[in-house]
């Protein structure tokens, strides 16, 4: 039976260039290739109906040759590029090896795939002025419908502007059938939207951040929904599945209606961001994002039970004794955990790095005189217990171990990650009452 999942307002679209169509359920492909005809159909007459269709070749089997074959019964012209490569990133080296397989005369990209060939597209339709269509393959990743590329480039990485599907199709049947990993990968994206709205209303408090209510209120609700079914998304059960997919494209239309990842991304990602760097610089397999977002996230939720542990005379005392530590410090901290990366990170962080005495002991009053609001965002977070019992139920690893990242790279994380984004999050707090 078709599902169709999320129906975003005109309005909407228009304004923020957000899909037009989110479709999930069997026969995705057919009705993938009936949008794209009538799309580029609408275009002047002169204009080819082509279309490029990308993907890796796990994809390309799972359901880049079934769309492959309804597209061209569409009458639209197709071209594939295939990654081949059992480590595909999404960085300068894909970008460019897209680009120079590209036709100008091609008016759309298909993505077939799930987070990284998605952050390909989308990065290269936003640069190249096209739009593109997503054909999800698995409910791994939150970035399906998002106007943020997560991008690896010289070994670093960054959240960059690009564009957002004009259509999301998924295939419900096909979703049952993806890896239980990608499957569990999706549920620890989904479930650290607490963390990262956690940390975006800290922001907002003691760091001057933007913040939009509304949208931290549909964040959080992905979250929810895929922690009531942590079960039975775990089971791969159609119905688990499609919460997860419904949670995974809301969370990456707030993050497009935000036009930032704040809604989406804290702490809990910084510590996956970190390790994937670390695993890229050295040539290893990657990690899927979500594995490494969950198991950021349990780190997270520790550090907010240190925050709920503690009433307003003891934070009190705690930041009495904190000293802001020099500059010269951190960015020796910076140099040996970021090593190629250091200089760029050392500059993104230049407003915590320039802070004097006089600044540090103004943030310290801040937090003091806000402690009754921080508690009261820190009680709206699942505990270190509750978080890894959630992600267990979903067949998602708990510790960094568990990831294969070897004793330094864990600790590296644990105490560095942080300067990923120049974000104030729960580990900022941390830091300032003497933790880490």
């Amino acid at each position: 039976m078709h599902f169709a999942i999320i129906e975003v307002p005109e309005d909407l679209v228009s304004s923020t260039r957000l899909p037009e169509k989110i479709d999930i359920g069997p026969g995705a492909a057919e009705r993938l290739a009936a949008f794209c005809a009538a799309h580029l159909g609408r275009l002047e007459a002169s204009v080819p109906r082509s279309l490029r269709l990308v993907a890796d070749r796990n994809t390309w089997a799972a359901m880049g040759e079934e769309a492959e074959r309804e597209l061209r019964a569409a009458g639209l012209a197709t071209r594939a590029t295939v990654f081949d490569s059992p480590w595909l990133a999404a960085d300068e080296r894909s970008v460019v090896a897209l680009l120079a397989d590209d036709d100008p005369g091609e008016r759309l990209y298909v993505a077939i795939g799930s987070g990284t060939i998605t952050d390909i597209v989308r990065f290269v339709a936003h640069r190249t002025g096209r739009d593109f269509v997503s054909l999800a393959t698995a409910p791994s990743v939150d970035a399906y419908a998002s106007v943020v590329a997560a991008m690896t480039f010289e070994g670093r990485k960054s959240s960059v502007a690009a564009s957002a599907p004009i259509a999301v199709f998924a295939d419900g049947e096909a979703l049952a059938r993806s890896p239980r990993s990608m499957i569990a990968a999706g549920f620890g994206d989904a479930i650290a939207k607490f963390f990262a709205v956690a940390d975006w209303r800290l922001g907002a408090l003691l760091w001057g951040e933007g913040f939009d209510e509304s949208i931290a209120r549909r964040s959080v609700a992905t979250a929810e929904s895929c922690a009531a079914s942590a079960a039975a998304i775990g089971a791969a059960s159609p119905a688990g599945l499609e919460v997860l997919m419904a949670a995974l494209i809301e969370s990456g239309l707030c993050m497009a209606e935000a036009g930032h990842s704040r809604s989406a991304s804290g702490a809990e990602h910084h510590y996956s961001h970190y390790w994937e760097m670390r695993l890229l610089a050295e040539g290893r397999p990657p990690v899927l994002h979500g594995l490494k977002v969950g198991v950021g996230s349990v780190e997270a939720a520790r550090l907010w039970d240190f925050v709920r542990s503690l009433d307003e005379r003891k934070a009190a005392a705690l930041l009495e004794r904190s000293a802001l530590p020099s500059r010269e410090a951190e960015e020796r901290r910076i140099r040996a955990a970021y090593g190629a990366a250091a200089k760029e990170t050392i500059a993104s962080h230049e407003r915590f790095l320039a802070m004097g005495d006089g600044d540090y002991e103004a943030l310290k009053l801040r937090i003091s005189g806000a402690w009754d609001e921080i508690l009261g965002i820190a009680q709206a977070v699942p505990g270190e217990a509750e978080t890894g019992r959630l992600l267990a139920l979903a067949g998602c690893p708990i510790r960094p171990g568990e990831l294969g990242l070897g004793r330094r790279e864990i600790a590296l994380g644990l105490s560095s990650a942080h300067y990923v984004r120049a974000r104030f999050t729960v580990k900022k707090l941390a830091r300032a009452l003497g933790q880490g």
